[in-house]
């Protein structure tokens, strides 16, 4: 359970402001359709995390322990200052023929790569012997972070501190950093 809620908050934290809860500001007001984008982002983010985590699995078992805990310990340090630059959506999403749906997720899938929250969940599944659960925690953390930007939208936005939001979470990632370094090689945390 640990392995679940520790990834489903950092990830959660790390989403607020970040390109993909800005794309889903911009869906949800071209769109107008929060169900279907709500279940787009859900298999964009289900599919991207199960990639990201099982790279993650992968580089666990090809890398020495003791390599291994350096890099994710100096991973979520540099995920946590990553965190503290502001994220820019660059131009507006492409709306696709066919549908809100398919629009959603081809959209948010891609915006995904190679973001700080699908690194995170990489360095999570390698961190913990816990795939499932690190993707399932990966996945609920951006819908939380995301389900609110779609439903309320920019009036949302305005209300919640960025800045402060920013630096919660890059201390949240410098302290998993540190307590990952602190943990040296074992696997399951």
């Amino acid at each position: 359970m640990e392995v679940f809620l520790i990834s489903t908050l950092l990830v959660a934290l790390a989403e607020i402001g970040d390109k993909t809860q800005l794309l889903s500001f911009v869906l949800a007001a071209k769109l107008r359709r929060p169900y279907p984008i709500m279940m787009g982002i859900l298999a964009a983010t289900l599919l991207n995390h199960a990639l990201a985590a099982s790279v993650g699995a992968w580089l666990a078992n090809l890398i020495s322990p003791q390599a291994l805990h350096w890099i994710i310990g100096l991973s979520f340090i540099g995920f946590g200052l990553w965190a503290l630059k502001p994220d820019t959506l660059d131009g507006d999403p492409h709306i696709f023929s066919a549908g809100v749906f398919v629009t959603t997720l081809i959209a948010f899938f891609l915006a995904e790569m190679g973001d700080k929250t699908q690194l995170a969940t990489v360095a999570l599944a390698a961190r913990y012997d816990a795939l499932a659960l690190v993707v399932l925690g990966t996945t609920l953390g951006m819908m939380l972070a995301n389900a609110p930007a779609v439903w309320i939208g920019k009036a949302l936005a305005h209300r919640i501190n960025m800045k402060w939001m920013r630096w919660f979470a890059a201390a949240s990632f410098v302290l998993m950093g540190l307590w990952s370094l602190a943990a040296g090689g074992t696997a399951g945390g």
